[in-house]
């Protein structure tokens, strides 16, 4: 892979006496690559407590609400500046039959959520929700369809309802339910995980299926699609393998989807009380995602070298056993400085392959796995931010910014991958970084420093960029196991940071333990 980010490693006991712990040297003069907003995506499934309580709430609910949305939610997104958000699955999707979401809400058949705890839905939030809430929020909607237990028929008839402008059967039933000009739509998926929840299929057996169905999904008036077929979960190299031979040109991307997850059987792991050594080894797990997509990466490159297929991360991040008290099966976690630091490092690796990935989705935007927020729904409703919305709002710049490779150098620690599902022995580096070009002319650079003891003091040669001044922010915690609650809101935080000062042409930044940073240099 070209703009590839190395990382030089040296152990801790090697290394020589010298002012800095770690050193990262930007080659601004190799940045071309764009990094696509899109990376930034969410993902809204039918699942516990994210769609009612958390994004919906009903026009009649006590809680202060936007056209039935929470106002407090709906204005944290929208100061997240999401680009797309994925809807309505998931495992929900290969069960959802859109038109049982539209038309008067109270006239909706209900349905039962048979992969997440059997809850009874009434379909209040349909297709005019979503699709609304993405204009409400500016992003770009990203529709998954029902292959495992829907038609040709169903999922024709859905797009045509949401992209026709015509005098179409669809598009006159959608002026009916109250939307006369259809909606921006451009991301289709064809199934979800085909594999497993979305029909346990076998990929030739999708790759036919994925032919057919995306046949059906028309461009209408103006409107230009971007199919995204089913695609493998993390280690299925066969899947991307048999998809690339047999769909081929037929898709616009190819999903994939990784956890960071200690297994799938038994117990996940606490989300809030874990040792050192189980945090190091959560972060070895996340940063494997990177060995993953460059074998995925490589299959297509084989097979598409012009790059014209995209790979679509569009289920990744933490999972942990759902909290004590809470449903089984609503995946409602806490989060943590270690979910922070695993989103971090996440995104540091995305932004090296934005020639071929081109979305992300983290797993989920309210009340699941590791969410952006999280809400009380009792009483008139609290809501607080988690430590990975802040992540993401400190990493809003790199938003189709160009991204400058870099060099690392730095102490690691190593972990031993038995306690993790398919985690290979192997390191942990202390310093993780990215780097990109605004189109304002301004350099961003994030930097997490991963050890739980040590202040890390990180020199950045920053090449042929001329810099005068920095400033920055800086999210850290008093342990790494805090996050916030209805309690304490604000335990962690955005805080500003004024640990990096300009020295010629380098940046000399310290940074405390469990600590990540965001610095723009103008």
């Amino acid at each position: 892979m070209k703009n590839l980010l190395t990382t030089l490693i040296i152990s801790a006991s090697a290394l020589p006496v010298m002012a800095q712990d770690a050193t990262v040297t930007l080659r601004s003069d190799e940045a071309k690559q764009i990094i696509p907003r899109e990376i930034y995506g969410q993902f809204a499934e039918h699942l516990g407590t994210c769609i009612y309580g958390g994004l919906w709430v009903g026009k009649g609910s006590q809680i202060p609400n936007t056209d039935g949305y929470r106002t407090d939610v709906l204005n944290a997104l929208k100061d997240l500046k999401v680009p797309v958000l994925r809807w309505p699955g998931g495992c929900f999707a290969d069960e959802y039959h859109w038109m049982d979401g539209i038309g008067p809400q109270s006239q909706r058949p209900k349905m039962q959520n048979n992969n997440w705890g059997g809850t009874i839905e009434d379909n209040s939030f349909g297709t005019h929700e979503f699709l609304n809430l993405c204009e409400l929020i500016g992003a770009e909607p990203y529709i998954s369809g029902n292959v495992g237990s829907g038609t040709v028929e169903e999922i024709a008839k859905w797009v045509e309802y949401m992209t026709s402008d015509g005098d179409t059967p669809m598009a006159n039933l959608r002026r009916k339910n109250g939307r006369e000009k259809s909606w921006n739509l451009k991301y289709i998926g064809v199934g979800n995980e085909s594999w497993g929840c979305g029909g346990n299929m076998r990929p030739e057996y999708y790759s036919d299926l994925y032919r057919r169905y995306s046949t059906y999904c028309r461009n209408y008036d103006n409107h230009k699609l971007f199919k995204i077929a089913s695609g493998a979960s993390d280690y299925d190299y066969n899947w991307t393998e048999v998809l690339m031979d047999r769909v081929g040109n037929r898709m616009d991307g190819l999903s994939l989807h990784y956890y960071t997850v200690k297994g799938w059987g038994g117990s996940k792991g606490s989300a809030t009380a874990f040792s050192p050594e189980e945090y190091y080894l959560t972060l070895g797990k996340s940063m494997q995602i990177e060995g993953v997509i460059k074998r995925h990466c490589d299959i297509m490159d084989r097979k598409d070298p012009k790059k014209r297929i995209a790979l679509m991360v569009d289920e990744w991040g933490t999972w942990w056993d759902e909290e004590p008290g809470t449903i089984r099966g609503h995946l409602y976690q806490q989060n943590t400085m270690r979910d922070a630091m695993v989103a971090a490092l996440s995104l540091n690796i995305f932004h090296k392959y934005t020639d071929r990935v081109r979305m992300a989705n983290i797993a989920q935007i309210v009340n699941v796995l590791q969410s952006m927020i999280l809400t009380d729904t009792k009483g008139t409703g609290h809501m607080v931010l988690t430590p990975t919305y802040h992540v993401f709002k400190m990493y809003t710049p790199f938003q189709n910014a160009t991204y400058v490779p870099l060099d690392i150098q730095t102490s690691t620690r190593n972990v031993k991958g038995g306690k993790m599902h398919n985690m290979e022995d192997g390191s942990v580096p202390f310093i993780s970084a990215t780097a990109a070009k605004t189109a304002s002319g301004t350099t961003v650079i994030a930097i997490a420093n991963t050890s739980l003891e040590k202040a890390q003091q990180v020199a950045v040669n920053l090449g042929s960029i001329k810099a005068k001044s920095v400033g920055g922010e800086i999210l850290t915690a008093k342990s790494v196991s805090e996050y916030n609650d209805f309690d304490n809101p604000e335990r962690i935080t955005r805080k500003p940071f004024d640990g990096a000062k300009i020295k010629k042409n380098t940046l000399d930044v310290k940074l405390p333990p469990m600590s990540i940073v965001t610095l723009e240099l103008k």
